[in-house]
């Protein structure tokens, strides 16, 4: 803010400097360069009040060439267009986020507790949460460093950033584990670290649920919980996972058989796989007892009679499981070829796209150059006058010429490549865990 006074004469050419910006600003965008030139030059010598007049007029009148402001104007209209395009993408994304976390199914305490369970099966203390003043709930990590040599590396990441310089042994000494959060805290600084699906970390830890199977020295694939239901139940879950070229993993779902445990020494027939009502009963159960962290200790006869049962009850499952996971297979197939194509035609699009834009600078870079030779004393303000600019965009149009002949071959091939990832080479289907579902009532 500035008081104008209109006994001060210098006053005068201050106010039309600040309207001539504001309408420069709101015709343009910004302040243009070659009008920010013209003013300086006009107010180079500053403000005498024996030109004051001269002044004022040379200030009100500075502006852009008809031609060139056209140009800009066109250039901003464009600019626009691209805002309101990428608001239309970031709204398109937003409905993609939400159904990738209704297919995914994981919230933020179920993945706190399966970094937690990862973490007891390691042989180290669970996460434990903090007091924080603000933002989401904070959760202290264990020293896995300490314990297991080989985690080093990768509890840095856990660690404030390195300084440039600071040797490795000093900044582990000097910066201790962050606390960590499983939501997004809103703000971008190091006092703490947003755990996620693709973090180091996490990467490391549920690796070890998903590389194995029925380990018995290693992971504990069979347990039991309690319920209020007065059933007990059985589910057998399996893993179904298809691959494509180069083992790369396509597509990984659990696949469960669900159905009503019954002692061996009165079952009369092989357990038999629950209808769709009762399986989806089921499910929600497990759903529950994962949620609840304080049981009642279990009757150790129950226990036992449990685990005796297990070889038999999986070996009676499996037959459905398999079955179950074909008929889970052939569905994802058929996403994943539905996936396929619809990448292949974007990835025309987004090539397409490229070529057309290309073309339309090199049109209208030749269509300026075209308009200069035909008019020599047309007054071009584009910076191509400048030695460095005309080095730039001689090697701009090389890079143009050389992109549109791969172009050519990568709108032929590029579709047909990526329906090619998607292409199933092996499918497996392999038991991964156990889970005895026991009321509450014994």
């Amino acid at each position: 803010h500035y008081f104008v006074y209109k006994q001060r004469p210098e006053d005068r050419i201050l106010q039309v400097l600040v309207r001539k910006t504001a309408t420069i600003k709101e015709e343009l965008g910004s302040l243009s360069q070659v009008i920010d030139h013209r003013l300086t030059k006009t107010l180079k010598k500053g403000i005498r009040r024996s030109n004051i007049d001269a002044m004022e007029t040379d200030i009100e009148q500075a502006d852009l060439d008809t031609e060139l402001k056209t140009t800009v104007i066109d250039e901003l209209e464009a600019s626009r267009e691209r805002q309101d395009e990428l608001r239309v993408q970031v709204d398109r994304l937003r409905d993609i986020l939400q159904k990738s976390k209704q297919s995914i199914g994981l919230n933020d305490e179920l993945f706190e507790s399966a970094v937690s369970s990862s973490l007891q099966i390691l042989g180290a203390a669970p996460l434990t949460e903090i007091d924080s003043e603000s933002g989401p709930e904070q959760s202290t990590f264990p020293a896995l460093d300490e314990k297991i040599a080989d985690w080093a590396d990768t509890m840095d990441s856990l660690r404030a950033p390195r300084k440039r310089g600071q040797k490795k042994w000093e900044w582990r000494k000097e910066s201790p584990i962050r606390p960590i959060v499983f939501s997004d805290p809103g703000i971008v600084d190091d006092s703490v670290v947003h755990l996620h699906l693709e973090h180091r970390v996490v990467q490391r830890l549920l690796g070890r649920f998903i590389s194995q199977g029925f380990v018995h020295n290693d992971l504990s694939r069979a347990c039991f919980s309690q319920t209020k239901d007065g059933v007990p139940r059985v589910i057998l879950l399996g893993r179904l996972a298809l691959y494509g070229p180069g083992a790369a993993r396509l597509h990984e779902e659990l696949v469960p058989v669900t159905a009503r445990w019954r002692d061996p020494k009165i079952r009369k027939e092989p357990l038999q796989p629950y209808a769709r009502d009762a399986e989806t009963k089921t499910m929600s159960l497990l759903d529950e007892a994962f949620q609840n962290h304080v049981q009642k200790a279990v009757d150790p006869k129950v226990s036992s009679q449990l685990q005796d049962s297990a070889v038999l009850d999986i070996e009676q499952l499996l037959p459905h499981l398999q079955e179950r996971g074909q008929a889970f297979a052939e569905d994802a197939k058929a996403k994943l070829a539905e996936r396929s194509k619809a990448e292949a035609v974007a990835m025309k699009e987004i090539l397409e796209t490229q070529r057309s834009h290309i073309n339309s600078k090199i049109n209208e870079h030749a269509k300026a150059e075209k308009e200069r030779v035909k008019d020599k004393n047309l007054k071009f303000e584009f910076a191509v006058e400048d030695p460095e600019e005309k080095r730039q965009l001689s090697a701009n149009k090389k890079f143009w010429a050389k992109r549109l002949e791969l172009l050519k071959d990568e709108l032929k091939t590029e579709p047909d490549r990526i329906r090619e990832l998607y292409e199933v080479k092996a499918t497996r289907i392999e038991p991964v865990g156990l889970v005895y579902l026991w009321p509450e009532t014994g």
